[in-house]
């Protein structure tokens, strides 16, 4: 009997504008002075991603692919369409988005846990485990902003590999990190998606994690879908593409 499909992100007509601010002082033209314009991002894409499914998004910079996932995260709201997320839990995985640099690294886990859903008393259960896989150590005690580019991966993966939410957004993560957490990590994510019910989608521009790692893949051009289909086939296109581009 064929396993009825389930969907977990549905993604109706999005649409993401940005104001883009050329020229503005307060001080020498007031708030008359203001000149912006407005960037369109993501222009009215459309999909749908079914429970369990593993998908890739790529394309060029600047093609929509982090606000895309932004949305889906409700750090940006659309402009216009719809995304439905259906119940799910979801969790992010971004450098540079999340944490409080102010605060320590073990009160980013309480706060990241907490905002996720958990609570606190979950997330007590997990902290140990979080601190020993982000192998950071006494650093862990110490306010985020004094850590380097690694230190912060190596703290987000962990609070996102450790609580396990029903949909992972993971955003360019895996080239950030020495090399023995970078294999590590990467291990970790095979490990976590090859649970059925879990939903990710992955941004990246390693072709190598595109393709063993999804099962489709979203290919973005000036923010809009150029193709979608298996993963190996649309990032045979993408790379030809992106040769000719070159």
């Amino acid at each position: 009997m064929k396993k009825k499909r389930e969907i977990a992100i549905t993604i109706e007509d999005l649409h993401i504008y940005y104001k883009d601010i050329k020229r503005f002082s307060i001080k020498k033209n007031g708030l008359s002075g203001l000149n912006a314009t407005t960037f369109k991002a993501v222009k009215g894409i459309s999909f749908e991603i079914e429970k369990g499914e593993i998908v890739g998004i790529c394309g060029k910079n600047g093609s929509g692919k982090s606000t895309t996932l932004r949305a889906i995260a409700g750090i940006f709201s659309p402009d216009h369409g719809k995304i439905d997320l259906h119940g799910n839990s979801i969790s992010l995985l971004s450098i540079g988005v999340g944490f409080q640099r102010s605060l320590t690294g073990y009160e980013n886990i309480f706060l990241s846990g907490m905002l996720l859903g958990f609570k606190r008393k979950d997330i007590e259960k997990k902290v140990d485990e979080i601190i020993e896989f982000s192998e950071l150590g006494n650093a862990v005690y110490k306010p985020v902003r004094s850590y380097s580019s690694g230190m912060y991966s190596k703290l987000a993966f962990a609070i996102t590999a450790i609580l396990e939410t029903d949909i992972m957004l993971i955003d360019e993560v895996f080239s950030v990190g020495d090399i023995k957490f970078k294999e590590k990590s990467y291990n970790k994510m095979k490990e976590l998606i090859n649970d059925e019910n879990r939903t990710v989608i992955i941004v990246s521009h390693s072709s190598k994690a595109l393709r063993e790692l999804c099962n489709r893949v979203i290919w973005l051009h000036d923010g809009q879908i150029k193709e979608i289909g298996p993963a190996d086939e649309v990032v045979t296109h993408y790379e030809k593409f992106m040769m000719e581009e070159a």
